[in-house]
Order: structure tokens, then C-alpha cells, then sequence
């Protein structure tokens, strides 16, 4: 950070005109932010990152090294993204066919983690607090608290808010092991009480 800017970027990223970065964000090696970016507070985006135009970044939003973020994407606060992993942005790219204005939305809710190498094809909201496994494509909208693993992505479970899978009893309750706080699973969908 410096007097003329809030933020952090080493000297080797490029940060085009018309981003809003937030203060506390720090920007490292060979990055890229194309126009028209937001990105909130405290976000750490890593080496050799590209996020193309207009994309959302909230708050506290981890970005780890090699990730691609595609315009349409949106991710709210306190996102991880994990190494290597990518969001498209077309259902159906062709080379010789220019489909720029039909990017698709993709929506990354509150506390949600993507695990490195994961694909996240467009289209589709990942739900708070889900986890994305390592290697994963997701190919549909996760809920709220889901683990998906896979390719194709299936649900395999659900994870608490500090990151841990939650074992739910007879009544649908879980305590999680780190936080101690419960969960109740009702009619297929999670809620922390």
C-alpha cells in the first residue's frame, strides 16, 4: 500500500482502468485485473490471476494462485477460491463464433470454498457456506452447506461453517467438532440454529 492507493499491487501486476479495489486488498505477481473490476477489502488475490471485466469480488475474498475468474462471475464476501481452479463463462464456446454479450452469471455466495483445480461451469449459484472438493465440476446449483465432489459434481454430504463435514442424527441435528455450533437438516436443505 501507498499513499496514492489503499490497496497493495506488486510491481509486476497490471490493473487496468476502471477496477474499484479495495483497501487492505493486496494484488501479487504477474496478476491481471481487466476494467471495470470490483473487488472488496481485504482480498488476497495471488500470483498469475486473471479476472476479466466487470467481475464482483466482495470482502475478504482469498483468490489463490493460477485462477481464472471469466466476466459474469460474482463472488460474495469471504469466498475461497483454491488453486488452479476456473469459472467458465459460455455453455457452448466456439473459436469462430463470437458469443461476447451472452456470458452467463454465475453466483458465489457468503463463506462458500472452491477447491483447487475445480471447474465451475456458468450458469449456476453456489450456495453459502458450500465446499466445492478439489478437482470438481459443477454442472448445477449447490445449496447452502453442501460438499460436492466429483465429476460431475454429486452432493456427498454437508460442512459446517468452520470447514468440517456435519454427521446429522435421527432428528436431523449436528454439532460441528471446531465451532460447536448446531445445524439442523430439514426437507433436504441446512440451517445453523
Amino acid at each position: 500500500m501507498n499513499e496514492s492507493r489503499p490497496y497493495f499491487a506488486h510491481e509486476t501486476a497490471v490493473i487496468d482502468a476502471g477496477s474499484v479495489i479495495g483497501e487492505g486488498t493486496k494484488i501479487w505477481h504477474f496478476s491481471h485485473i481487466m476494467p471495470d473490476c470490483v473487488i472488496g477489502k481485504n482480498c488476497n488475490i495471488g500470483q498469475n490471476v486473471v479476472i476479466s471485466p466487470e467481475v464482483i469480488l466482495g470482502d475478504n475474498v482469498k483468490v489463490q494462485n493460477n485462477v481464472s475468474i471469466y466476466t459474469g462471475v460474482i463472488c460474495e464476501n469471504d469466498v475461497f477460491l483454491g488453486p488452479s481452479m476456473v469459472f467458465t463463462n459460455v455453455t457452448n464456446p466456439r473459436s469462430a463464433i463470437n458469443r461476447k454479450g451472452q456470458y452467463e452469471k454465475t453466483l458465489v455466495k457468503n463463506g462458500a470454498s472452491i477447491g483447487a483445480n475445480a471447474t465451475i461451469v456458468c450458469g449456476h449459484t453456489i450456495g453459502r457456506f458450500a465446499f466445492i472438493g478439489a478437482g470438481t465440476v459443477v454442472t448445477k446449483d449447490v445449496s447452502d452447506y453442501a460438499l460436492i465432489v466429483g465429476n460431475p459434481g454429486r452432493q456427498k454430504g454437508w460442512m459446517s461453517e468452520f470447514g468440517h463435514q456435519l454427521k446429522f442424527d435421527i432428528k436431523g441435528r449436528a454439532v460441528c467438532i471446531e465451532s460447536k455450533e448446531e445445524y439442523e437438516l430439514n426437507n433436504g436443505q441446512v440451517r445453523k440454529l
